[in-house]
């Protein structure tokens, strides 16, 4: 099939968490939630579930760490509640090692038959659980370019046909179809092979998380979605002119990587219902554990204690962002919009959408808002919120999703077998045997 490029948005939603609480009738409540929430996103044909990861717990609660879910281990039990909606599974190439990836994702991808992403971070805090300092983003993100070398080796190498149905139903192995990459790079060594057979889709779908300098050029080389914070038009469009033009001097010329962006929304019923639902939100929120939340976003260790709330931070106090070793594209955002004069009141309550596009409004103003990115063209992959939050779901489905379809910038079914196909990616036929064009002496 060739290459087209997409002609309709396409839309994620968070997985939702399969962890049991201590107060819960069963410990199975959480994965009973997420399998149904899952199967609610798939009945709306919502073409991938997203997971996040971080790897410690904050004491402050700044970033809900705590008692979050291990991603691949969580879709891998959504995949056998579902049987179309794509699964992506973020993973840090900081503290994780490519050729256990390799085998995960590969095995994920089968169990879903071909319905497993990837999404490539290079982790900005956890450190003090892996045994030593967290690197710069430059080291973070070489380390990074070599792990996605070295995964998409691993599945290049293996022949199609390594692995055949036999009439008793089991699986008949040829080992002399199985090929070493032997791998040599500054961070890693990995002989191969692979011992997961060749993938459903050739190779899983490559996601990537990072807007700093160094971030931009590993997700303009290898991603195939970037995923990225832009809550300005202008900044979205910023982004993608430079992503693109970075992309191409890689000597991609087919359309790739696709912008993805995470839309925090509040949607009302009309403008008065938005104006108080939005009043509600502000008015829930702790304004001092909003300090340090907005510490957090500037890169940390700045006190804001004493600061009165309704006059804007002092441009003393703002860091450069080259002295921050964690979440620069973040502390870029933050940056600017306290140069913009924000308050400090106003910048806690943007601190609340960690730097992601938020947007209130009713169905058709958020539309509004989704296709002016759209139609610009900087957003191709949009995950949306709304799924479980009982303030919200119904809105989300019988609201914004009838909107955007009546529109015509969603898809109204699956458009393939695999997720690849539902993105309208290119087809991946790994396989051809021999060692990987990205093997290094």
């Amino acid at each position: 099939m060739a290459f087209k490029t997409i002609r309709r948005l396409k839309t994620l939603t968070g997985a939702a968490s399969v962890i049991a609480a201590g107060n819960d009738a069963s410990p199975q409540t959480g994965i009973r939630r997420a399998v149904e929430l899952a199967r609610k996103a798939e009945a709306e044909k919502i073409i991938g579930l997203f997971t996040a990861d971080l790897l410690h717990i904050d004491p402050a609660g700044l970033a809900g760490t705590a008692g979050i879910q291990e991603p691949i281990v969580a879709l891998a039990a959504l995949s056998q509640a579902t049987s179309q909606i794509g699964l992506i599974a973020t993973v840090s190439t900081t503290f994780h090692h490519p050729y256990n990836l390799a085998r995960q994702i590969g095995t994920l991808d089968h169990a879903s038959g071909g319905r497993a992403g990837w999404n490539a971070v290079t982790s900005s805090v956890g450190e003090e659980n892996f045994g030593g300092a967290l690197p710069s983003p430059e080291e973070r993100y070489e380390r990074a370019a070599e792990f996605i070398e070295i995964v998409n080796a691993l599945y290049d190498a293996n022949d199609r046909d390594a692995a055949e149905r036999k009439a008793s139903g089991a699986i008949a192995i040829d080992p002399s179809k199985f090929h070493p990459i032997n791998y040599r790079g500054k961070h890693f060594g990995v002989d191969g092979p692979l011992n997961v057979p060749p993938l459903p889709q050739g190779r899983p779908v490559q996601f990537q998380a990072g807007q700093s300098e160094a971030g931009v050029s590993v997700g303009a080389r290898y991603a195939e979605v970037v995923y990225t914070s832009q809550p300005k038009l202008e900044d979205a469009i910023a982004f993608a002119r430079e992503l693109r033009r970075q992309a191409k001097g890689f000597g991609r010329t087919n359309g790739l990587p696709f912008i993805m962006n995470s839309f925090h929304s509040v949607i009302g019923e009309s403008e008065a219902d938005v104006a108080r639902r939005l009043k509600e939100k502000h008015e829930r929120i702790d304004y001092e554990q909003g300090r340090l939340k907005l510490a957090d976003m500037l890169g940390g260790n700045l006190d804001l204690s004493d600061l009165p709330l309704d006059k804007p931070l002092p441009e003393t106090l703002l860091p450069e962002v080259t002295s921050i070793n964690r979440r620069r594209g973040r502390v870029e955002i933050f940056r600017r919009y306290a140069r913009d004069g924000l308050t400090l009141r106003e910048l806690i309550i943007q601190a609340q959408e960690t730097g992601h596009w938020s947007i209130a409004g009713t169905p058709e103003q958020l539309a509004d808002a989704i296709e002016e990115r759209f139609r610009a063209g900087v957003l191709d992959v949009l995950s949306l919120h709304g799924f479980g939050n009982p303030d919200q779901e119904d809105l989300l489905v019988n609201g914004l999703l009838p909107e955007l379809r009546r529109r015509a910038l969603i898809d109204t079914d699956y458009l393939g077998d695999d997720f690849r196909s539902n993105l309208e990616l290119p087809p991946y036929l790994a396989g051809t045997g021999g060692v990987s064009t990205a093997k290094r002496a």
